[in-house]
This record gives C-alpha cells, structure tokens and sequence, in this order.
C-alpha cells in the first residue's frame, strides 16, 4: 500500500465499552462521554450533538409536514361543512316543492268547501270530511290570505275590479271584495287572491285600526250566544 493511501484513510475507533479492561471499573457517563464522541461529519457537524446553530433539519421537515396536514385537514373540514349545508339546503327545497305540488292540486278541492260552506251545504259527513282535509293541509303549512279591508299587495293579491275613493285627499288601497283565496307555503305563493279593491280615505284607515274591536260573544260551537228573547223561557207570554 502506498504511503498516499494510508495518509488519505483514517480509522476512527469508539470504546464503547463501559468497563474499563485496564482498571476492571464501571466507566461513569462522563469517562466515557469522550471515548464515545464521534468524529465531525463531512459538513463539520457533530452527528451526536447536531447542528451547530442547534436547529435539527429533520426537526425542520417534520414541522413543515405537519403544518401543511393541519391546512389540508382545516381545508378539508371547511368543504365537508360547506357540503353539509347545501344538501340540508337542497333537501329542504326538495321537501317544499313536493309539499307545493302536493297541495296545489287540491286547491279546487278547497274553493269547493268553501262554496258549499256559503250556501250552507257544508253539514253532516261532507263537513267531517272537509275539516280533515283541511287539518292535514295545515299541517303541511298551507297559509290562507285575502280579507276584506286589507291592504293591497301586489304581490299577494290579482285585483279584478278599481274603485276610485269618493272626496279628495290621501287615500290607501284597500281589498274591498274578495272573490276567490289566495293561499301560500312559507315564503312562496301559490295562488294570489281575486279581489276587488277600493280607494278609501287614509284617515278612516287609521281611525279604524287604533280603535278596538268589541268581541263578539259566541257559544261553544262559534255561534252567536242565545238573548233573552231567544231562550226557552217565554217571559209575559208563559200563562200564569
């Protein structure tokens, strides 16, 4: 062997032995602190000790790792809420519009009670029968709207008939006659009323919703309560 190759190889030796075979004793953890020391790395790094400035660069590489999960796990969680919203979103929506085509074919079936409740047809059975349906669509959400004396909306209301006010002065339009109801679900019209509307002086609007209506004294069926007249008793007509 060359004299070049055995100057340019060197052996590191490490006594890791922790009795000493000179003496026979225990080797205490600073004894063999030294023997136990490792040669620099070729980037003058002591590989027991790390890096000189005492950043460890896998140290580094984890911590990068691990803050680019957290982003795609909070990422992820950020879509999975957002997911979970449209499909509550789209099932309410679906669960509406099933109710809206539902209910909006028996309409007619409700403008037929009605019309048999105004000409007093409505008693018996048929009356039985029209409460449940009536009950079940309820349920549903189904909302009716359109009284005399209303404001006019637009929106709510298909006026068939303008009667202008009588006098001069401000005026507020008002539903005068309703001919047929509107009914709604939540937020969405499913039918606007038919009505007639009139043009009536704003004062009298205002004087008549600040002034109370009396209530009306009704029996247990919503009939008017029976006057002395009506009872049973006869008063001066009973013979003596």
């Amino acid at each position: 062997m060359s004299d070049d190759n055995q100057q340019g190889e060197r052996v590191a030796f490490r006594d890791r032995r922790k009795v000493d075979p000179e003496t026979g004793e225990v080797r205490s953890n600073d004894d063999t602190g030294a023997a136990h020391a490792a040669a620099p790395g070729p980037d003058g790094t002591d590989p027991v000790a790390g890096p000189a400035d005492g950043v460890d660069p896998e140290v580094e590489k984890l911590t990068a790792e691990l803050a680019e999960r957290t982003a795609d796990l909070q990422r992820v969680s950020a879509e999975y809420a957002n997911y979970r919203r449209r499909a509550d979103r789209d099932r309410e929506q679906t669960q509406l519009s099933a109710k809206v085509s539902f209910v909006t074919d028996l309409l007619t079936v409700l403008d037929d009670f009605e019309r048999a409740e105004q000409h007093g047809d409505l008693t018996g059975p048929f009356k039985s029968a029209a409460d449940k349906v009536t009950g079940v669509l309820t349920k549903l959400g189904l909302e009716a709207f359109g009284a005399e004396g209303e404001p006019f909306d637009p929106k709510l209301h298909e006026a068939v008939q303008h009667e202008p006010a009588e006098g001069s002065g401000p005026t507020v339009t008002v539903l005068s006659t309703v001919l047929r109801r509107g009914y709604r679900i939540a937020d969405r019209v499913l039918r606007p009323a038919m009505v007639t509307v009139q043009e009536r002086p704003e004062a009298e609007i205002s004087q008549a919703s600040e002034t109370p209506e009396a209530p009306a004294a009704s029996g247990p069926a919503g009939a008017p309560e029976p006057t002395a007249g009506d009872s049973g008793q006869t008063g001066s007509d009973d013979p003596a």
